[in-house]
């Protein structure tokens, strides 16, 4: 194994801290604990996806500039102290500070790390593996979230905080992780150390270079579609009265589904080849947001399931076109271009789904999304649909 192949099981560990999520499970119910209702909620949740996008791209640029391991270790010491703030706050402005410094490290960590991973395979010149390990490693972060799924389930019967007081020490296993990487050498680096060369970077993303704006939008609208529907899914449980100490379990189900299908994604681009895969995926997420919303009852956990499954072999798949189409120089800046839209497109409509769930029903905050969607996905690709590039 060369010195930049022991960088993946780093990640790894990265991935695990990230996603080991013992509190997620029992957010919705925590939150409402504290006097919140669905919209305070998603507001809150789009206060942390602000904090996201002020710092999404400057991050990234950060990455391709100070270096990816440097960025990885800040992301990891302020994930860390988020959920230790978490552990001993309460209400809701307290909570938006936690959300703050949480979505600070989220922006330091995300881009970086696919960023890493691409450019320690091309060290090792074995790029063509990327989709089978971004696969293996979203994997490892789903399967960590199911584990913890149980876990949370478990705690919560000592009380709802104690999840935040486990969740701080695995959030802290990512330093030593981040602090032991190597840094694999970029060529052209001297190209990003200006903030006009960011600049330029960016327009020439939306304006000149189609195949890579065309990857980037269609991975972040599929992003902020999956990051919508989980916000759904405890609303969901509770609409058909799914006993608290379950919401563990059938999330840590969700999650294992995610993960076995991201390790076979790789083998599913192959089969399908690209325009079936996209197709796949659009069609399939938009009518697990319209079945989930239409049958909110026990049979509709199945469609849940077949939403996870599929979210599970887009993301891989989706990144990697993104990586195709860009430089090792601004791969993390245009990683977190992909994660600024995701996040400020979920600030918009994250906060109005969550009115629509309080005020009018779960079941038109599903079928508004899904249709939003679909609507935004075959816009993005009509594209190479037209000219034929997705064959």
């Amino acid at each position: 194994m060369s010195q930049f192949s022991k960088n993946i099981p780093r990640l790894y560990l990265v991935k695990i801290s990230k996603w080991f999520n013992m509190v997620m499970p029992i957010l919705v119910p925590f939150y409402k604990d504290n006097g919140m209702g669905m919209h305070e909620i998603f507001v809150l949740k789009a206060i942390y996806s602000v904090a996201i996008v002020a710092m999404e791209i400057p991050s990234g640029w950060m990455a391709d500039v100070w270096g990816r391991k440097k960025t990885l270790i800040l992301g990891s010491i302020l994930g860390s102290a988020g959920f230790l703030i978490y552990s001993f706050s309460y209400g809701f402005w307290a909570f938006v500070i936690a959300e703050i410094i949480l979505g600070i490290g989220h922006s330091f960590v995300s881009g970086a790390d696919s960023a890493m991973l691409y450019d320690s395979l091309k060290a090792d010149k074995r790029t063509d593996r990327y989709i089978r390990e971004e696969g293996k490693i979203t994997s490892v972060g789903n399967f960590s979230e199911a584990i913890a799924g149980v876990i949370s389930g478990l705690l919560v019967y000592f009380s709802l905080r104690a999840p935040f007081y486990f969740q701080f020490a695995v959030a802290s296993m990512a330093i030593p992780a981040a602090l032991t990487m190597i840094e694999p050498k970029v060529h052209a680096k001297i190209q990003a150390l200006s903030v006009k060369k960011l600049a330029i970077n960016i327009r020439n993303t939306f304006v000149r270079d189609q195949n890579l704006r065309i990857s980037i939008l269609l991975s972040a609208v599929t992003g902020t579609a999956t990051l919508t529907f989980a916000w759904l899914v405890q609303p969901f449980f509770e609409a058909i009265g799914l006993p608290l100490e379950m919401f563990g379990i059938l999330w840590t189900a969700l999650n294992l589904t995610v993960g076995v299908s991201s390790v076979f994604s790789y083998k599913v681009a192959q089969f399908l080849g690209r325009r079936w895969s996209i197709l796949m995926v659009i069609l399939v997420l938009s009518a697990g947001y319209v079945l989930s919303g239409t049958v909110i009852s026990y049979w509709g956990l199945a469609f849940l399931f077949i939403f996870y499954l599929v979210r599970g072999i887009a993301t891989p798949i989706f990144k990697n076109y993104i990586n195709q189409y860009t430089e090792s120089e601004v791969r993390a800046t245009m990683l977190s271009v992909r994660n600024f839209v995701i996040r400020i497109t979920f600030a918009g409509i994250g906060p109005l789904l969550g009115w629509i769930t309080d005020n009018i029903s779960l079941n038109k905050a599903f079928l508004l999304a899904g249709i939003l969607y679909l609507t935004a996905s075959l816009i993005i690709v009509f594209p190479w649909f037209k000219k034929g590039r997705t064959d």
